[in-house]
């Protein structure tokens, strides 16, 4: 225990990681050990996922009483919107453009690869299909207002619980001193949320490990094989979305996406291996902080763009859709594949928190566009490794936008970020 106490969390996360792989491959097919093993995954992601909620809710209605004015509020949320729109549609565009160079479904045989069930996935997709008002972004709209807070609460819903928190937050600035006594709550309740997250983060290695080695038993390396050029892809348009895009949009800022690489750098490990990105959001809130960015932008920014700005979904999901189209042989016109950027940048906002979303977004894009749903089965069996790299950019995308928009209201603390980044 000594032994272990001396090397440092990020060294411990990595040996589970390079454990998790090597337990994995030499217990390959071996899926009643993986019961056993997945559990201590599962138990560590429940405890993230158990404060996302009081963080969210603490941190942003405590953010929006300090701001003071509703018009201040809606100027970031303005702001913020515009942004992760222009940033998305960038994402699935540079998708589309890898798709069509590098062709990852051409020479295919759909007969030869792996198959996978999609019934499941075909069902979620027909009941959001059959909604109300029959418009997934409608819908999400319309959801945006909770009909009763604490049901929002216990379902997980992000956006109305955000709204809910914002508007919570309009009322305590109102209302002036009478507000103190609700906020020095929320503040308490906050740091000792934090406090549960510290001894939280000490499990994570055991979490990386179970999760890494289920999947490696459960799908082994040579089922990865078949599918090696679309995971190339993916894995080289994020590469280049990364360096390039966000390298671009952080220089305009006056900094480096290296440094929100470095800043970020075990946090980025946590969510590749556990492909959750709820499980370093308060974290990623508190560094970006630290980073520069004001406490109340990025406490209202970060969790917006958990539903809004899911840059690394938005890129796999359109080179997925022109994969299973290359390989069943359909040529889509320019015109088909601007309307298949549309219609992913629709479903993908309207359908946030729907089981196995990126496959339901991308069965419900794929019936759209008369493409055959059937090809996706030969994805699932790899969409945990591509939903890996996926939450990797989602994480750096947003923990950028914090400094975006920082920078956008002339709030950014060059010289704190430039501290912080040096006592790393």
């Amino acid at each position: 225990m000594a032994i272990i106490r001396r090397i440092s969390l990020p060294m411990q996360v990595i040996i589970a990681l390079v454990l998790g792989v090597i337990v994995g491959l030499l217990l390959y097919g071996h899926d009643e050990i993986a019961n056993y093993i997945k559990p201590f995954g599962d138990v560590f992601l429940n405890l993230i996922k158990m404060i996302v909620i009081p963080v969210v809710f603490c941190s942003l209605a405590l953010s929006i009483s300090n701001v003071g004015e509703s018009k201040t509020v809606g100027r970031y949320g303005f702001k913020t919107i515009l942004y992760f729109e222009i940033i998305t549609t960038i994402a699935i565009g540079l998708g589309i453009l890898f798709a069509n160079i590098f062709k990852p479904g051409k020479g295919l045989d759909p007969d030869k690869l792996p198959k996978g069930d999609i019934s499941t996935y075909e069902s979620s997709a027909k009941a959001a299909e059959s909604s109300t008002y029959g418009n997934h972004f409608i819908d999400t709209i319309v959801n945006i207002v909770p009909q009763n807070l604490f049901e929002a609460l216990t379902s997980g819903e992000l956006l109305p619980i955000i709204f809910f928190a914002v508007f919570f937050g309009v009322a305590l600035s109102a209302i002036g001193k009478k507000a103190e006594p609700v906020k020095a709550v929320l503040s308490g309740s906050l740091e000792a949320v934090f406090w549960m997250i510290n001894k939280i983060l000490k499990l994570a290695p055991i979490g990386v490990f179970a999760f890494i080695c289920t999947t490696i038993m459960t799908f082994g390396a040579s089922a990865l094989i078949p599918l090696l050029k679309l995971l190339l892809v993916v894995i080289g348009a994020m590469i280049f979305f990364i360096i390039v895009v966000l390298g671009i949009v952080a220089r305009l800022c006056g900094i480096s996406i290296f440094s929100i690489i470095k800043i970020l750098k075990n946090e980025l490990v946590l969510a590749f291996s556990t492909s959750s990105s709820e499980s370093v959001l308060p974290i990623i809130m508190k560094k970006m902080e630290n980073f520069g960015s004001p406490k109340d932008i990025t406490s209202f920014v970060v969790p917006i763009g958990y539903t809004f700005n899911l840059d690394g979904s938005a890129l796999y999901q359109s080179i997925a859709a022109l994969f299973v189209a290359q390989m069943y042989g359909i040529d889509m016109s320019i015109g088909q594949q601007i309307m298949l950027m549309v219609t992913l940048m629709v479903a993908s906002k309207g359908m946030a928190g729907v089981p196995g979303v990126s496959i339901v977004v991308l069965i419900t894009t794929l019936t759209t566009m008369g493409l055959p749903a059937e090809g996706l089965a030969l994805i699932i069996g790899v969409d945990r490794l591509l939903d890996m790299v996926r939450t990797c950019v989602n994480v750096l995308g947003n923990a950028l936008s914090t400094i975006v928009i920082a920078k956008w209201e002339n709030a950014y603390d060059k010289e704190k970020g430039q501290a912080y980044l040096k006592s790393i």
